[in-house]
Formats: structure tokens, C-alpha cells, sequence
């Protein structure tokens, strides 16, 4: 339980100081002046100021934070008259062409994804289990149809021939599911296995079993077509950058599914969303099954933090873009205005939040 909170807060960590560090470091390549970069959530243990920042550490060790100057327009309405110069006038965020602007927005979500990808190219260097069209032998259990013919450990199942009321059939295997589905049909007649051991293609003859003991199939074997694979540094980052555009397509769909079962009524099934109550006990999982799978869920949790930022939803980065884009098409909403439809959407996240974690609470309790 330690060790899973330790990991819980070490990535969200991780996660939310990548996102702000995007903020910051673009705000300060277009010279928008950084008043704080926050480790860890106010209130403030100590802190130190380094050529106009505060760099400060807080009494919350979950994620940080980046204000910038002149951020909320709001309050730079009231100090515009003590500008005098610009360069001081050019420090500030809203002083920033609209473009400069969406970039620093965005860049937290765009180093989430980066993030995401890091983690997946280091997996896939370290070697990833994926399925190929090649079933194999996993493990065979002793006096089984199986190992009395001689299958062993590790054989390629290339094929199976079988008779069936249409006669003599051959086929080619590429799914387990496939010699699984066949078997069951042929149980108590001969069939016959094409084999290939140690790169040598063999034969073997045997009779499924008609009521195998428990925990076993007829033939007494498990099969799979999965193979660690390891792809080369040249290769794995291209890799990663597919493998995570998927994955967020299919975080978006799952995303408006959820959305459209909300407005609609309907019931959400068990763990369809979840709060930090929920992503912590997924951590307790990964953990359970080592470092790969911990950083695996890392990169996960990276793209969900990147999609649910770039909503254009109020108080997130994709509503205060949303409004960079209204100004564009001369919509541009007073300052005051603005202020406070983020502050009504930061409360109606903060009641979301609330809402899903006595949901998982309530789910824990029940089983």
C-alpha cells in the first residue's frame, strides 16, 4: 500500500510538472515574463527567487504550477498605467500575439504527448508482447493427448488436418482461437498436428479428449501467437508516435461515449471512468507487474492528462485557447467575464471530481 501511494504521487507528479514545464518554457522562449514555477501545490514550504522567478516548493507533493505574468487580464487592467515602456509591456502574456499565445497554451498537452511517446519508444526498445500470425506451444501438461504425442514447449502449430461430414479439411493456423474452435469439434477423433521444432517441420497424431480434467482443454496444451518483440532505436520512436495517435482516437471515442451516456441517462458500466481513487488502485496494479507495466501506464495516463486538457472546457487549457480563438474572430470576451466562466467550470470540474471519487469509493466497498 506504501509503495503504491509512493508510485501514485511520484507520477502524477511527473505528469502535471511535464505539463507546466511545457507552459514555462515556451512562455519564456516568446519572453513572457514567469512570475512562479511551483513544485507541488500551494501552501508554500520555501521558496527562491532566481532573475525575477519564484521557484518555490509546497506543501502538496502532487504536480505544480506556472503563473504567469499578466496572465489574467483582469488584474493587468489595473496595473496597464504603471507600464512605461515596451519592453515591459512585452513581458506580459496578454501583451502576445494570438499565435504566441495558443502556443503556450498548448504546449502542456503537446509535452504530455511527448512524454507518452518517451515512455513507449523505451518499451519498445526494452521488447513488447504482440501478436503475430504464428501459434505456439506454451506449456503442455503431463499425461495429455498432448505430451504423450510429443508436443513440447516452444512447437510452431502451422497447421491441422482433421476430417470433418464434409470430408478430409487442412488448416492453415494464424489465431490460437482457431485450433481452439476445431478441437472442441473433433474431440475423441484422430487428428493430426503440422509442427515445426527448432526449424524442422514434424508430425504428430493424436485424439482430443472428450471430458479433459479440470483447468485443461482436450489436447491438454495452452497456445498463444504472442512474441516479445524488440525494435531498434531507429524504428521505436515512429512506432510510439503511431501506437499513441491510436490510443488517443481511441480515448476520444471512449471519451464521447461516456459524454453521450451522461447527457443521455444511461449507465455507465463499472470502472468506465474513473477518479484518483480509481487511477491509484490501477497503479497498485502496474506495480504488482514491474517496471514495464508501471511505465506503460504512465504513458496512458500522460495522453489522458493531454486530451482532457485540450478540451475546450473552462478553467482548462483548451477553454482559455478556445477563448485566444474567439478574439481572432473578434468575439474577444471582457476580462471580467472571462475570469468567471473559468472559475464556474474549475467548480464544476472540482464537483466532477468529487462525484467519480465517491463512485469508486462506493464501488471499492461493493466489490
Amino acid at each position: 500500500m506504501f509503495v503504491t501511494a509512493i508510485v501514485f504521487i511520484a507520477i502524477l507528479s511527473v505528469l502535471v510538472m511535464i505539463h507546466e514545464l511545457g507552459h514555462y518554457t515556451v512562455a519564456r522562449l516568446f519572453g513572457v515574463h514567469v512570475e512562479e514555477f511551483g513544485f507541488g501545490l500551494p501552501p508554500r514550504i520555501f521558496g527562491k527567487k532566481i532573475k525575477g522567478t519564484m521557484y518555490s516548493f509546497n506543501w502538496l507533493p502532487i504536480g505544480g504550477f506556472v503563473k504567469l505574468a499578466g496572465e489574467d487580464e483582469e488584474d493587468v487592467d489595473r496595473e496597464k498605467g504603471k507600464i512605461k515602456s515596451e519592453t515591459e509591456r512585452s513581458k506580459y502574456f496578454w501583451a502576445k500575439s494570438r499565435g504566441q499565445r495558443a502556443l503556450i497554451l498548448s504546449a502542456g498537452v503537446c509535452m504530455n504527448f511527448l512524454l507518452a511517446v518517451v515512455l513507449t519508444t523505451v518499451l519498445l526498445t526494452r521488447g513488447i508482447t504482440e501478436p503475430t500470425k504464428i501459434v505456439h506451444v506454451e506449456t503442455v501438461s503431463a499425461n495429455s493427448p498432448a505430451a504423450l504425442a510429443g508436443l513440447k514447449e516452444k512447437d510452431v502449430i502451422s497447421s491441422i488436418q482433421y476430417t470433418d461430414k464434409t470430408g478430409l479439411q487442412i488448416k492453415k493456423l494464424q489465431e490460437p482461437q482457431e485450433l481452439i474452435d476445431i478441437v472442441k469439434g473433433q474431440s475423441g477423433t484422430s487428428i493430426t498436428l503440422a509442427i515445426v521444432r527448432d526449424g524442422k517441420p514434424m508430425t504428430v497424431h493424436l485424439v482430443p479428449r472428450v471430458s479433459p480434467p479440470q483447468g485443461e482443454g482436450p489436447l491438454g496444451v495452452a497456445v498463444s501467437n504472442l512474441e516479445k518483440h524488440k525494435y531498434p532505436l531507429s524504428k521505436a520512436p515512429f512506432m510510439a508516435v503511431k501506437i499513441n495517435v491510436e490510443r488517443m482516437w481511441m480515448m476520444l471515442t471512449s471519451l464521447g461515449s461516456v459524454i453521450s451516456k451522461l447527457i443521455t441517462g444511461q449507465k455507465l458500466a463499472s470502472g468506465e471512468i474513473s477518479g484518483p481513487i480509481g487511477i491509484a488502485q490501477v497503479t497498485g496494479q502496474a506495480v504488482k507487474y514491474g517496471f514495464d507495466a508501471v511505465l506503460e501506464f504512465m504513458a496512458i495516463l500522460s495522453l489522458n492528462l493531454a486530451l482532457l486538457n485540450i478540451l475546450p472546457f473552462p478553467a482548462l487549457d483548451g477553454g482559455r485557447l478556445a477563448f485566444v480563438i474567439a478574439d481572432k474572430f473578434g468575439k474577444k470576451a471582457r476580462p471580467a467575464v472571462e475570469r468567471v466562466i473559468h472559475q464556474v467550470g474549475m467548480i464544476i470540474l472540482m464537483a466532477l471530481i468529487l462525484l467519480v471519487t465517491v463512485n469508486d469509493i462506493l464501488r471499492i466497498v461493493r466489490g
